[in-house]
């Protein structure tokens, strides 16, 4: 009988944070899959509730945030999502990670990184604090960092999520490692629950199905977090990462552009705009132009909400090494590509215990 406790470790603690702990209390009465519950894939996913998921260390560079409970740094500035949630105390205090390339000059003038504290000993709050799941949410370019975090999961023996696009779960590396502490990976970039990727794969999918040759696409998206900020000036992966995954459905060349704006008023709220151009019968032109807006850190909190139920079955299974499946439903940039709809069958194959990928 598996431990019902789910015990999640988080490093970087902003917006998406935020929404994924909210998440708890949200949905905390929840008890089975008998109803359609708005905003969840899965209520329960194999015998986990979300309620059961249990937060024990967290992790950020912030001074704003360093030292607090929790329950009170998913709120702070810089972070400006919506708030959906009461959220009680947490007993789970912000501990000062390593700064490394996680602080660029353009971050700095949005929060006070706390260059002069000492970094914890994350390999030891890991095993301290008895977790099991280390989520990943440090900001995009952050590559010495996100490494960092990676083998210190790995050496903690927890399982390691990668929301952001460094390359991880593809790297081999770590591959190698996860599967010799058999400690389980999920990466790599959230692949929203419906954001600008998936509605782009799919609608590029549809196009490829209903022989429609698509000649150029383009993706733009713009919000007024941290993440945005961020990627303004240094996106480069999360463009490779969101081009390739669009790319992948294609089968062959066409121009794929993704760019990002900046726009603070918009504050957690993201808009993205896409464009197709390509020929129907006849070769006659067909143009398409889609427009949404979300919220953009709840629609990767309903991603993550399933990628640590994914890990902690890993975890029961003694599974190490990249979970393929998850990695393809949930992730931009996996270590194996399948098409979405074989991607969701093979996660529910394998929460059925019938794949152990």
């Amino acid at each position: 009988m598996a431990d019902k406790e789910i015990r999640v470790a988080v490093a970087g603690i902003g917006c998406c944070t935020s929404h994924l702990v909210q998440g708890i209390y949200k949905y905390h009465d929840v008890e089975d899959n008998s109803t359609w519950i708005p905003g969840l894939m899965h209520p329960v996913l194999g015998n986990y509730k979300i309620r059961d998921i249990k937060y024990v260390a967290a992790f950020d560079i912030d001074k704003a945030k360093i030292g607090k409970d929790l329950s009170e740094a998913i709120f702070a500035r810089p972070n400006n999502m919506a708030i959906f949630a009461e959220v009680p105390k947490q007993n789970v205090t912000v501990k000062m990670g390593p700064i490394m390339d996680g602080a660029p000059e353009h971050l700095r003038k949005f929060y006070d990184v706390a260059d002069n504290y000492e970094p914890c000993d994350v390999v030891k709050e890991l095993k301290d604090s008895g977790a099991e799941i280390l989520v990943n949410f440090i900001p995009t370019g952050s590559e010495e960092a996100a490494k960092f975090y990676a083998n210190c999961a790995i050496e903690a023996g927890c399982a390691f999520i990668n929301c952001m696009p460094e390359f991880i779960s593809s790297n081999p590396e770590f591959v190698e490692k996860s599967k010799n502490a058999k400690v389980p990976l999920i990466g790599d970039d959230i692949k929203s629950q419906v954001g600008a990727t998936i509605l782009h794969r799919v609608i590029t999918q549809l196009c490829v199905d209903r022989g429609v040759k698509i000649n150029k696409t383009s993706q733009l998206n713009f919000a007024g977090n941290a993440d945005f900020i961020n990627l303004v000036k240094r996106g480069e992966t999360k463009e490779f990462s969101k081009k390739d995954s669009v790319e992948s459905v294609l089968p062959y060349k066409a121009e794929v552009s993704v760019g990002f704006g900046f726009i603070g008023l918009q504050n957690d709220n993201k808009i993205c705009r896409l464009y197709w151009e390509g020929e129907n019968f006849g070769g006659n032109p067909i143009t398409i132009q889609l427009e949404c807006s979300i919220e953009d850190s709840a629609n990767a909190a309903g991603i993550i909400i399933d990628a640590i139920r994914y890990s902690k079955i890993a975890l029961d299974r003694n599974i190490g090494g990249p979970l393929y499946s998850a990695s393809s439903y949930l992730m931009k940039h996996p270590p194996k590509k399948y098409p979405d709809e074989e991607a969701k069958d093979n996660c529910e194959k394998f929460i059925a215990g019938e794949i152990d990928w």
